[in-house]
């Protein structure tokens, strides 16, 4: 357009030389008026009906830079770390969630921001102009202290944690991020990941994602991970011990990094085959969704194993059935995430249901044989027919989706058939990668999947307190 402009003006020039007269160019528009500011406070709550305080609104997170020295003798960590996001709305203030640790300074785009602590874990900023929505802004974050351990959940405590070695780690579900970096700390904001962490040497650091650097000067050894894959911030981690660890490659494009700690070298057994069961599932699935993959087996006797992002955390139980189910969750739960807690059995029945096609492509196990013989063992339990597995309200996530939601996910195998069955384990992870879903929508997903209408199975297997009727029960041939 310039050069059309100056061309214009040119022409007109010539005509005024031969003495004609030309019209005054019009002035040139005024800008247009930038909207006006109507600045609010975020929210200080995600909106999950289940946990209504967890997580912020207001933005959403886009990336986190985190970095912390950590000394395990004196158990101390300082913190630094920049949170960038994406205002939904014109800010006034917003919210990051925090558990503990002392907050020495917050800055909004480089400029110093006024902060307090409201409640069990609110940090609440308020940057020296408003934002405008739309915008994209940083949040950096000093802070430093003691970790607080966390709180006890359905299967364990959450959070940050010792081991018996002097060392530390971080699980949790629903909680576990905001022990240690401000976070929006709920799974409905996905944001890339990346830590820099700093140990005394001899002692290392591992984290999600690719290891991209390690080095070690003055009596410390910071090393850097990084997460290019959106990830939710209950399934990011840190663990710090004086780690034995394994390197290798499924492809050239996914690096496998297994963390050993101390008197968790015999794990290896279990360790070594995370290819083959990447393999395996990716063959179910469709192909594995993250940047990288392994493990950080602990020697610590805890009540649950977590399927941290790329690299699951293990107990000092688990098994080869165990690694199975984590990196099944590399689909389902950490690939496609749940839009609220009450859509667990997304994560947690197709994941457990992978354990069962484990068995059935390994070992040779008869499916229908083995469902038929828990369902028999089962009849009079009223306990656990009970168990909702969808919207079964906060607290009870966990109750029945490892066990009942495996004999309902065979028996929707068995409902739609293998070719519709084997279809919706590939496209639905593919249909909401790095995403969020709901239990509604993956029924609607199957019983579009199977052109039918699958409402009365849904009710009586995944929403029912019940036993199923015989016709929900028994599907297609599996009565035998």
């Amino acid at each position: 357009m310039r050069s059309a402009t100056r061309g214009t003006l040119l022409g007109a020039t010539a005509v005024l030389i031969i003495g004609c007269s030309a019209p005054a160019p019009a002035p040139a528009p005024s800008p247009a008026p930038a909207p006006k500011l109507t600045p609010e406070p975020g929210a200080s709550g995600a909106g999950d009906p289940y946990y209504p305080d967890d997580g912020n609104g207001g933005y959403d997170a886009l990336d986190y830079e985190v970095t912390v020295s950590y000394d395990p003798a004196k158990r101390h960590l300082d913190g630094d770390s920049t949170v960038t996001a994406k205002a939904t709305g014109d800010l006034e203030r917003f919210n990051l969630d925090l558990r503990g640790l002392d907050v020495a300074g917050v800055e909004v785009d480089g400029k110093p921001a006024q902060f307090r602590r409201e409640g069990e874990f609110e940090l609440v900023i308020t940057p020296a102009e408003p934002l405008r929505g739309g915008s994209t802004f940083s949040t950096r974050v000093r802070y430093s202290g003691t970790p607080r351990t966390g709180e006890e959940g359905p299967l364990g405590s959450n959070g940050w944690a010792y081991t018996s070695t002097g060392g530390a780690y971080v699980i949790g579900e629903p909680h576990s991020a905001a022990y240690w970096y401000p976070a929006n700390e709920t799974p409905r904001d996905k944001a890339t990941f990346a830590l820099t962490a700093r140990v005394p040497a001899g002692w290392a650091v591992v984290s999600n994602g690719r290891e991209e650097a390690t080095a070690t000067e003055d009596g410390w050894t910071t090393t850097s991970f990084r997460e290019p894959s959106p990830v939710a911030s209950y399934l990011t981690t840190i663990a710090v011990d004086r780690f034995t660890i394994d390197r290798e490659n499924i492809t050239t494009d996914i690096p496998v990094l297994s963390a050993y700690a101390p008197g968790a070298g015999g794990r290896r057994e279990v360790g070594d085959r995370v290819v083959e069961v990447i393999e395996f599932l990716s063959d179910k699935f469709g192909p594995y969704p993250q940047s990288a993959a392994g493990g950080i087996y602990l020697n610590e006797k805890i009540g649950f194993s977590l399927e941290t992002q790329t690299r699951p955390t293990y107990a000092q139980w688990a098994d080869l059935e165990t690694v199975v189910h984590e990196n099944a969750h590399q689909w389902f739960g950490n690939s496609v995430s749940v839009a609220s807690w009450a859509d667990i059995c997304l994560n947690e029945c197709l994941a457990s249901y992978a354990q069962w096609l484990w068995a059935e492509g390994k070992e040779g196990q008869n499916l229908d044989e083995r469902f038929r013989n828990a369902v028999d063992g089962l009849r009079g339990n009223q306990e656990f027919w009970s168990h909702k597995l969808y919207d079964m309200g906060a607290g009870n996530e966990f109750d029945g989706v490892y066990d009942k939601g495996i004999l309902a996910t065979h028996a929707l195998r068995k409902k739609v058939g293998e070719p519709v069955f084997a279809k919706v384990l590939r496209e639905w992870p593919a249909a909401h990668k790095h995403g969020n879903a709901s239990w509604p929508e993956f029924e609607k997903f199957v019983e579009g999947a199977a052109g039918s209408d699958l409402s009365g199975f849904f009710a009586a297997w995944f929403r029912g307190t019940g036993i199923p009727p015989d016709e929900h029960l028994y599907p297609g041939n599996l009565r035998g």
